[in-house]
């Protein structure tokens, strides 16, 4: 079975290829992405499943929709002989209703496109690509991935904001976002941490976009984002927390538009705001500038400050892990935090840490700490293959009341 992800950002289309997924088999023939998409050109890159380049291009693809159907062709005219299966979809928000993957069927898009409200920059992208696949490929079964189902049954505690109760009745709650990453991070920490894998575990997603989430026998008890992923910690654009104040403030006494407000809060804030400059970390720590040391400084305090306030909800912390852009390259980074963190037990081997190695954490230190990878792609493919797997059972392809 061959399968084809995808992965809707704002100004990016990311993608991969995997066959033979079953039982645990991890076979990617490729992956790649489209970036600067809204501009007047967008650069195509393609490596293989063992990260070797295939293709690195200008082209003239501005949009999400041309993406797929350059895509298609690309694919068609690379791998003839590997007819696609099925697509699998990350689909940002699944709301209340929506905690397992679904085969996506005309019923389904529609409810998900009421859905839109929760996250205006994301659910069209990634819907529009849904409808122009169902449109071209009548056949090709498709099936939605979200990214909150892995937070969908953390306690009431962490689901609920203290507003008038009628407000969570309509939806007005705590999702938590990058889920299908903590859900791969989950199912690899036996391999790693063994029986500290169930124990209490707090995992970094630090990239672009980041946040952190806060496990115990795997399953997500809170975590930094939240009714939208603006929430929590710094990001590349995105502020975190935010007092609900400024908001109000910028509408009453600045004018503002909410679609400004929209837009400055996702594309205009986080490290890009405060260095005036890129949002980009790996570039902000080549930068000798006052304004983009404080911004790097900022982001590793409040990410230590979120750890923390993660291991009191868990009552303690027995590991650390860092995943994702900056948490598997930044060494400086995690240095930061963990030293900040010391006083929790945290004490890394600041040459494993340099050197990437899987496990940083010295052999003093009390709580462990590592590096592991994420696959939000092979995470996709494998709901995918489950989806399908149990609609030829005559199994339920997935429900609004299941779990992830």
């Amino acid at each position: 079975m061959a399968i084809l992800t995808l992965n809707a950002g704002s100004s990016s289309l990311k993608f991969s290829l995997h066959n033979n997924i079953p039982p645990h088999e991890k076979r990617c023939l490729f992956r790649g992405s489209f970036s600067h998409l809204g501009g007047a050109s967008s650069i195509f890159s393609v490596s293989d499943g063992r990260g070797k380049v295939l293709e690195k291009k200008d082209t003239a693809v501005t949009s999400h929709a041309r993406g797929v159907t350059y895509l298609l062709e690309w694919l068609f005219a690379s791998y003839p002989d590997i007819p696609i299966d099925a697509v699998g979809h990350r689909i940002v928000h699944g709301g209340s209703a929506f905690s397992a993957p679904v085969r996506l069927t005309a019923d389904i898009l529609q409810q998900l496109y009421q859905l839109t409200p929760l996250a205006p920059l994301h659910l069209p992208l990634g819907l529009s690509i849904v409808e122009i696949l169902q449109t071209e490929y009548l056949h090709l079964p498709q099936v939605a991935c979200f990214d909150t189902a892995f937070h969908h049954d953390m306690p009431a505690c962490e689901q609920m904001y203290a507003l008038p109760r009628q407000w969570f009745a309509k939806g007005i709650r705590r999702y938590g976002f990058h889920g299908l990453s903590y859900e791969y991070i989950a199912a690899t920490l036996p391999e790693h941490l063994g029986s500290v894998a169930d124990a209490r575990v707090i995992v970094a997603h630090l990239g672009q976009g980041a946040s952190l989430c806060a496990m115990y026998k795997r399953q997500s008890m809170a975590t930094t984002m939240g009714f939208t992923p603006l929430d929590g910690i710094p990001m590349a654009t995105r502020p975190g927390s935010l007092d609900p104040g400024i908001i109000t403030y910028l509408v009453r006494e600045e004018n503002m538009a909410i679609r400004d407000i929209d837009h400055m809060l996702y594309h205009q804030c986080g490290l890009a705001g405060l260095s005036g400059g890129s949002g980009d970390m790996l570039e902000l720590l080549t930068d000798n500038r006052a304004e983009a040391t404080e911004s790097i400084a900022y982001f590793a305090h409040h990410t230590h400050r979120a750890i923390a306030s993660l291991a009191a909800a868990l009552g303690g912390l027995d590991a650390l892990v860092f995943t994702a852009g900056i948490g598997e390259n930044a060494s400086t980074i995690r240095s930061a935090i963990c030293e900040a963190a010391e006083w929790m037990g945290i004490k890394i081997d600041p040459k494993a840490n340099t050197e990437n190695k899987t496990r940083i954490s010295s052999d003093s230190s009390k709580v462990s700490v590592w590096v592991l990878p994420t696959d939000e792609e092979q995470m996709i493919a494998r709901h995918v293959y489950s989806v399908l797997q149990n609609e030829k059972k005559n199994e339920p392809i997935g429900n609004s009341k299941g779990t992830s």
